[in-house]
């Protein structure tokens, strides 16, 4: 059973990327992706135990929010940052860049579960959630900076999210932006 949260991770992984290409914007995408993978945790708390069908399409559909920004951070998102012109080129950069973010998860693999198992016996498998919604929610809040940084790069820029919002002087991103240049 499981196994449908990796495969809707497939699917997550391919459609973050899609979306992220196409906004180019990755932080923008991941942050709202967890905060939808968020709901869907609670979703499923709450709701997968009504049947096998509500059950299985849940946990496919949380899988999707959940590893679509997994997907991103440890690919896109690291290789972004191993090309940074900071970095001047330095191919071995890429490498290392990429090993420490796969490492940082690998910890996040390994304290997850035993996590998990602790608070699940002490406290039920309703605190496993509220840890795991927790966690979406604080990484949504590590990305917040990005998000508004994506978010005026591409309304400067004329791209997607600018013919959808299109910005007037009296909303409150438009606040933000001369705000920002102000300081």
């Amino acid at each position: 059973m499981s196994t449908l949260f990796d495969i809707g991770g497939i699917v997550g992984g391919i459609t973050a990327g899609i979306i992220s290409d196409k906004l180019n914007g990755r932080a923008y995408t991941c942050g709202v992706m967890l905060i939808i993978g968020a709901g869907m945790m609670g979703l499923y708390n709450t709701y997968g135990s009504v049947s096998l069908t509500v059950n299985i399409v849940l946990l496919l559909i949380t899988g999707a929010f959940v590893n679509g920004p997994y997907a991103l951070i440890t690919t896109a998102v690291s290789a972004d940052l191993g090309t940074h012109e900071v970095l001047q080129g330095n191919s071995k950069a890429l490498s290392t860049v990429t090993a420490i973010i796969d490492g940082t998860g690998s910890i996040g693999a390994a304290i997850g579960p035993l996590l998990t198992g602790i608070i699940s016996q002490k406290s039920g498998w309703q605190s496993v959630f509220i840890m795991l919604i927790s966690s979406n929610i604080i990484a949504v809040f590590c990305l917040i900076r990005l998000m508004i940084k994506e978010t005026r790069q591409l309304r400067q820029e004329g791209g997607l999210l600018h013919s959808c919002c299109p910005l007037n002087n009296d909303d409150e991103y438009s606040v933000l932006i001369r705000e920002d240049r102000m300081v």
